[in-house]
């Protein structure tokens, strides 16, 4: 892989700071290095001495007066090295990535932390995209991530998609355009980013197939994409086996994953965490170390204590249990679905994350009767246009979510959803 042509200019031109760089290198020191270097704050003046915090078992993680002026202070810009070691061995465990057996320099397997993987997606966005390129993705998109690529001044392509994620010969179709020999020619432009969520994909709670994976990648190789695989509802799959990753099946070092604390430990600690090739993820940490530092230590300790005392087997555990819930909080929304909206939408059971996605028959535009009417009849859905890589287009859709609501408050929205629309159809 050249991953020279992926870089924007301004990505190419950071350099390492050269505080940051000690400032990392005295993690890894022996207790008896006597640093005169760092301009960092004496621990003894802050006032936080020591927590306990309960776990939901009734179990405590303790975090002493040592550990927590480690927490408390600056730390390593790509994480708690503990932390980062822990989440290496769980990619290693969970994908296997083919880049493990590589050099660095040529495209290894790296790992860093950031400030929920909202953080790592606008960097690598910000590594990879010029104005003027050409980004696929799905035509349908979360709104986060398209607040932090149209600001970049590309041209956003969106690819046809089905309850099965991006559909191969769509995206083919669309790069029919180019020969794959144009990658190598900035002249045509070619696109070099293909971003996708592939598991319970929002808004739409679409996933990917295996079939269609591995197609994709065959596509990537041929016109020389960088996949970026946004992933925060992997661990939100409903049905067994889960499907391999894109980093699962990337043999030439072309694939970031983006992966997500939020929605199985806490969204309001903010830890997300990168993996991908080296030299990109290198790139990003440059970014990281002239912007936020690093992710707060704080919680990347809180998170490694928990990590630790669980295990991978515990951790795995506790994701049964989330799933679980999950997966009685959709059937309870597709069953409230089924009684008040058969005949006034159409829907299909996502089988992972957090969403119903409803096309609203009758109504072509849900965004005046979301923004509106909705308020009125006392129920708040999201519009589909939110969601659109073509902001001008109008959508049917409308986002349900079933993460908080209650079974009185499903049925109870639903209903109001369903008199909504048959008095906007009138």
């Amino acid at each position: 892989m050249n991953y020279a042509r992926f870089l924007t200019a301004v990505s190419a031109a950071r350099k390492p700071s050269p505080i940051r760089a000690l400032t990392d290198l005295l993690m890894r020191s022996p207790p008896s290095m006597i640093s005169l270097a760092g301009g960092v704050p004496n621990p003894d003046t802050f006032p936080f001495k020591r927590a306990t915090i309960r776990l939901n078992d009734g179990t405590d993680i303790e975090i002493g007066e040592s550990l927590m002026k480690k927490a408390l202070q600056y730390s390593a810009t790509p994480g708690v090295p503990e932390l980062v070691s822990w989440l290496k061995d769980l990619q290693k465990k969970l994908h296997n990535p083919p880049t493990l057996s590589y050099s660095p320099n040529e495209g290894q397997m790296e790992l860093c932390v950031t400030t929920g993987s909202q953080e790592g997606l606008s960097k690598v966005f910000e590594m990879l995209v010029n104005p003027g390129d050409n980004v696929l993705m799905d035509t349908t998109a979360y709104s986060g991530t398209l607040a932090a690529v149209r600001p970049l001044g590309c041209n956003l392509i969106g690819v046809p998609t089905d309850q099965h994620g991006i559909i191969p010969q769509a995206l083919k179709d669309i790069l029919s355009r180019w020969q794959p020999e144009d990658a190598t020619n900035p002249e045509k432009n070619s696109p070099k980013v293909l971003y996708t969520v592939p598991n319970g994909g929002n808004p739409t709670g679409s996933s990917l197939t295996i079939e269609r994976k591995i197609e994709i990648y065959q596509i990537a190789q041929d016109y020389d994409l960088i996949i970026l695989e946004d992933d925060p509802y992997y661990f939100l799959q409903f049905n067994k086996p889960w499907a391999p990753t894109f980093l699962s099946m990337d043999v030439d070092g072309r694939v970031i994953r983006a992966d997500s604390m939020s929605k199985i430990l806490s969204s309001g600690i903010r830890i997300g965490f990168l993996t991908g090739p080296k030299p990109l993820i290198d790139r990003v940490i440059l970014h990281m170390q002239a912007s936020t530092l690093h992710t707060s230590a704080f919680t990347q300790i809180m998170i490694f204590q928990l990590l630790q005392k669980w295990g991978v087997e515990g951790f795995l555990d506790h994701i049964e249990s989330v799933i679980n819930f999950y997966k009685m909080q959709r059937d309870t929304m597709l069953a409230c679905a089924d009684k008040h909206l058969s005949g006034l939408a159409e829907w299909h059971s996502p089988s992972a994350g957090m969403f119903l996605w409803m096309k609203i028959k009758g109504v072509p535009d849900t965004h005046q009767m979301i923004m509106q009417k909705a308020l009125s009849k006392e129920v708040l859905l999201v519009p589909g246009s939110a969601f659109n890589v073509d902001s001008s287009k109008p959508s049917s859709y409308v986002r349900a979510s079933f993460s908080l609501s209650t079974q009185e408050q499903m049925d109870l929205g639903l209903q109001r959803l369903a008199s909504l629309i048959i008095e906007e159809r009138k």
